[in-house]
């Protein structure tokens, strides 16, 4: 099985450095010097890291072959891929592999169907679930505590408490605003 553990950002200085967005809990074992990852695009791989250092709270990796600039500004938006044990779970009881949360049904805790997430959206600040709905339109919803009130991969659902407005139809949200604008001019 095959993971996304980082992507490689712009180039760091002239001697083929890039900066990485890091997607793994475990940069160490995954991102040390040897190991050989596959990209995507394929084109631009496989690569091998010749080193990685840490500067101002930034991973920095420079691969085998890479060694200027313009080589380093070539990988920039790649994405690092490492293969994974299928059996092989993450350390914590609360983390979990994209692979494992795609295709989980989202459910509210009273039982009303939200949708099925098709993508995990890795942002700076948190991760987003990107939850298509069964009318086919799609909704963004926080992978946070507060939100995200459980996953059960063996019922193959995430359950949620979503604040007002964030799964709400727009149509329902524009009633209820109306209906509320209404009421003021009586």
């Amino acid at each position: 099985m095959q993971l996304v553990v980082a992507r490689i950002g712009r180039a760091h200085g002239i001697k083929g450095e890039v900066t990485v967005e890091v997607r793994t809990d475990e940069p160490e074992l995954r991102l040390g010097p040897g190991a050989v990852l596959a990209t995507d695009p394929a084109s631009a791989g496989p690569l091998t890291i010749a080193t990685g250092r840490v500067h101002s709270g930034r991973l920095l990796l420079r691969f085998e072959g890479v060694h200027d600039r313009t080589g380093a500004e070539a990988l920039r938006n790649t994405l690092l891929i490492a293969d994974v044990d299928p059996e092989e779970m993450p350390e914590g009881e609360d983390e979990y592999y994209d692979h494992q949360l795609i295709d989980l049904d989202v459910v509210t805790e009273d039982g009303e169907t939200v949708g099925r997430i098709t993508e995990i959206s890795h942002l700076p600040t948190q991760d987003l679930f990107v939850v298509v709905r069964p009318d086919g339109s799609e909704v963004f919803v926080p992978f946070v505590e507060e939100i995200v009130a459980e996953i059960d991969l063996e019922e193959q659902r995430a359950v949620i408490t979503p604040p007002p407005g964030l799964i709400d139809d727009r149509a329902e949200v524009a009633s209820s605003r109306d209906a509320s604008e209404s009421g003021d001019d009586a």
